[in-house]
């Protein structure tokens, strides 16, 4: 009776270790540990828009150096339109004893006359062309020198401002006057340039149209 319960006791003592052990091989093997969660991009910065307005042309006719480039301009004008008047005044009169001349000069010296004043009214309007061209050139390159040096100063105004953006008041219809730096551009202009003198070119008469030489050959008589 002893033997058979030791044998019985063994016998539940594998069957339990089996058991034990299938269920150790069939257990489910753990979860993976959760991966640590990924860092957070930046956010995306957005470069701040610093704005100015500058009035250009307020500053061409308000500043120092642009007023003084008006008047001689002007002043030089007034030198070329008494000069041109006077020249006037000699052809009118020249045309005037041209046309009491008909009755006494022949055909040919009347047109020969004629065509010598022509010439001169021609000649004078060049001259004024030229003149006219010469206060333009003289007048542009002046102010270019003005523009010049009032984009130096819109330049460190901005860098000062940290401003990205430069607008110019005729291109805009509306806008905070909290941006427009006029004033400022224009104290600094007539700081740094209170004064300029135009530098004046020589007027020139352009070219007189060439006009083809009348032939002089009599044409040939065609054969028949």
């Amino acid at each position: 009776m002893l033997l058979w319960f030791i044998r019985y006791a063994t016998f539940l003592l594998l069957l339990l270790g089996g058991l034990v052990g299938s269920a150790v091989a069939q257990a489910p093997p753990a979860p993976p540990a959760p991966a640590p969660p990924a860092p957070a991009a930046p956010p995306a910065t957005t470069p701040s828009l610093t704005v100015m307005v500058v009035d250009v042309q307020a500053l061409l006719q308000n500043s120092k150096a642009a007023k003084m480039v008006r008047g001689q301009i002007e002043q030089k004008r007034n030198e070329y339109t008494k000069e041109i008047s006077h020249q006037e005044e000699t052809l009118r009169a020249e045309r005037d004893a041209l046309q009491k001349q008909q009755a006494t000069l022949s055909p040919d010296a009347l047109n020969q006359k004629g065509r010598d004043f022509q010439q001169k009214v021609n000649d004078l309007e060049r001259n004024v062309q030229g003149k006219r061209q010469a206060l333009e050139k003289s007048n542009g390159e002046a102010l270019s020198k003005i523009q010049e040096e009032m984009l130096k100063i819109i330049a460190d105004i901005a860098k000062q401002r940290k401003s990205n953006l430069v607008f110019q008041r005729a291109d805009l219809v509306l806008f905070d006057q909290a941006f427009d730096v006029t004033d400022e551009v224009l104290q600094k202009l007539d700081e740094q340039m209170p004064a300029l003198t135009v530098n004046f070119v020589a007027a020139t008469p352009p070219p007189s149209p060439i006009e083809p030489a009348p032939s002089s050959a009599a044409p040939k008589p065609k054969k028949k």
